[in-house]
């Protein structure tokens, strides 16, 4: 039995040809036309557009279908788009009333809307299956049988980066730090701004809108700066990323299979994907956005040399960790209180980062591990204060003490449950399957690039499958395969189960099998990132380009770029945190 696929709107990556000539057209209209507004309204259109794309897939078959009234052979969840500018309509108006309203009860209440629908609908698409499989687990546990069906929802692209781009607005102005926006063209192109809209930078509206209010010039913009920069995170994608993954992929989808050598291999791999994948997502996003005349907040600062978890979290990931801390964390009330006060919002603020990450109670122990960690540190930095000595010492080992709990943690963020098609997963022609949010992808190497199944969505007459029945007592899901007959895919492996086996090998160095999922050559892919990163940290790679006469850095930039698309695999991945 195969199970077959739905296949969904393909996304628009940075990485792809594709994107380079829709964005020259972008950029080269932005440039010609000479007024602020008009490039603002062009590039809203641009924004939604592209947007749109990651929904509708082929517009030339999108649009009769849809006019022809065939919604069987729409993509799911074309209307998706609708949602963005759902919450840039609703918080305009948000932002409008609480600075007209009279009294502080009125503009709490218009707040506590803005909060309430937003994360409202952000808790739907992102957590209703979570919540379902976690009722029906409930329920059966309790001995009863569930009855009710599960809604077909599956989650849209972006939408966590979006929400808490536009929930910034609407607090910004609820606290006095900026004044509510008049013009609608305004916060809309700030909220839907297409080269962060999908997985950020979560830039603050505070700092973005007003770079909407005066032109700019292309004599300012650091073209030279911009190209590099596209070429870096380019490379950090497309070639380091993508060729770790297919160390982790691997040995992630059966650890058991593999000895500690893998492990270490696969985990350092993945820290190293992870971080490639994102911080080259950023990099880009910056880079275009730049190119443009706009500026977005810097990401990442080299987080896998910071000597303390607290360091690690002002330097990974800086938009979400800066968000948090500025609106949840304070909001609880920060460290206005007792110790043990200050640290239940230390980790009530890591675990909902971790649920904000994915839904599933691996990303609520990603989140924990972090929370405890950042405890951990405020009570030994309050413990050796006055112990200069203690703190020399410390200072050797925090960079690599740090790094291997980060990697520790990074084990329950990748691992995924496990699932098969058949009973017993060593039966010939069983495929494994790993299941998040987004539905199953299969882990076979040959299936690798095939679509993924979504458990909540349509299916048409060509392509299945629906898999929409979930039994919380064996944990199997159901639905109708490619051949029209019934079709179960069954728990193989949990990401609690996962998590345990890697564990094992990275602490304890057990080996669960033999077999190794790579040779040598990792440690000295992994040894070369690691002194160039380190060389970039210090400045030492930084400037000399700047320098250098323009032929010599349009020579180097086309071989760089020659370099990179020879060292790139073959198909592009998405990229990881699309999936948040």
């Amino acid at each position: 039995m195969t199970l077959a696929a739905i296949e969904p709107a393909k996304p628009i990556l940075f990485v792809e040809f594709r994107f380079l000539w829709i964005f020259a057209i972008i950029f080269g209209v932005n440039w010609l036309l000479r007024s602020n507004t008009a490039r603002k309204v062009w590039l809203l259109v641009c924004s939604h557009v592209f947007y749109g794309c990651f929904f509708i897939g082929n517009p030339s078959e999108f649009f009769p279908n849809l006019f022809a009234g065939k919604w069987g052979d729409l993509p799911p969840g074309w209307w998706f788009p609708s949602l963005l500018w759902f919450s840039t309509i609703m918080d305009y108006y948000v932002g409008l009333g609480i600075e007209d309203a009279k009294t502080d009860r009125r503009r709490k209440q218009w707040v506590a809307a803005s909060l309430l629908v937003n994360l409202g609908v952000l808790g739907f698409f992102k957590y209703y299956g979570f919540f379902d499989q976690n009722v029906r687990a409930v329920v059966a546990w309790l001995g009863l049988t569930p009855s009710w069906e599960p809604l077909k929802v599956f989650l849209p692209y972006g939408i966590s980066f979006y929400t808490f781009q536009s929930l910034s607005y609407s607090l910004e102005v609820y606290r006095k730090k900026l004044p509510a926006e008049r013009s609608f063209l305004n916060l809309a192109f700030f909220i839907a701004f297409f080269p962060q809209v999908v997985a950020g930078p979560i830039v603050r509206a505070m700092t973005f809108l007003p770079q909407t209010l005066k032109k700019v010039e292309w004599s300012s913009v650091d073209v030279r700066g911009c190209l590099a920069l596209f070429l870096i995170g380019f490379v950090k994608k497309a070639c380091i990323g993508d060729t770790l993954s297919q160390v982790s992929d691997p040995y992630f989808a059966s650890p058991e299979t593999h000895s500690a050598y893998s492990a270490w291999a696969a985990s350092l791999a993945y820290a190293g994907q992870i971080y490639c994948d994102f911080s080259g997502y950023s990099d880009m996003a910056i880079a275009v956005s730049r190119l443009l005349g706009y500026e977005l907040c810097v990401n990442f600062a080299f987080p896998y040399f910071s000597n303390s978890i607290t360091e690690f979290w002002r330097r990974w990931h800086m938009s979400l960790s800066s968000w948090l801390r500025d609106y949840l964390y304070i909001s609880l009330g920060g460290n206005r209180g007792s110790k043990l006060f200050t640290y239940r919002n230390l980790m009530l603020t890591m675990v909902l980062g971790g649920l904000w990450h994915g839904a599933a109670w691996t990303y609520v122990v990603w989140g924990a591990m972090h929370g405890f960690a950042l405890i951990v540190h405020r009570e030994w930095a309050r413990m050796t204060a006055a112990a200069a000595g203690i703190g020399k010492v410390m200072n050797v080992i925090a960079v690599p003490l740090t790094f291997f709990w980060v990697l520790l943690t990074w084990i329950p963020f990748r691992a995924n449950d496990i699932y098969t098609d058949k009973p017993n997963a060593t039966d010939k022609g069983a495929k494994l399957l790993s299941r998040s949010s987004a539905g199953f992808q299969s882990l076979d190497k040959d299936d690798s690039e095939k679509p993924m199944a979504y458990p909540f969505a349509k299916t048409d007459d060509k392509k299945t499958v629906a898999l929409l029945a979930h039994d919380a007592k064996t944990n199997t899901w159901t639905g109708t395969g490619a051949d029209g007959k019934p079709a179960t895919i069954h728990l193989h492996q949990s990401g609690f189960a996962l998590t345990a086996k890697v564990w094992e090998s990275l602490v304890f160095f057990k080996d669960h099998a033999k077999r190794n999922v790579c040779g040598n050559f990792i440690w000295v892919i992994l040894g070369g990132l690691t002194i160039v990163h380190w060389l970039n940290s210090r400045g030492l790679l930084a400037k000399w380009w700047r320098v250098i006469p323009d032929w010599l850095f349009s020579l180097l930039l086309g071989g760089g770029w020659a370099l990179a698309l020879h060292w790139k695999v073959v198909a592009y991945k998405q990229f990881i945190y699309f999936q948040f």
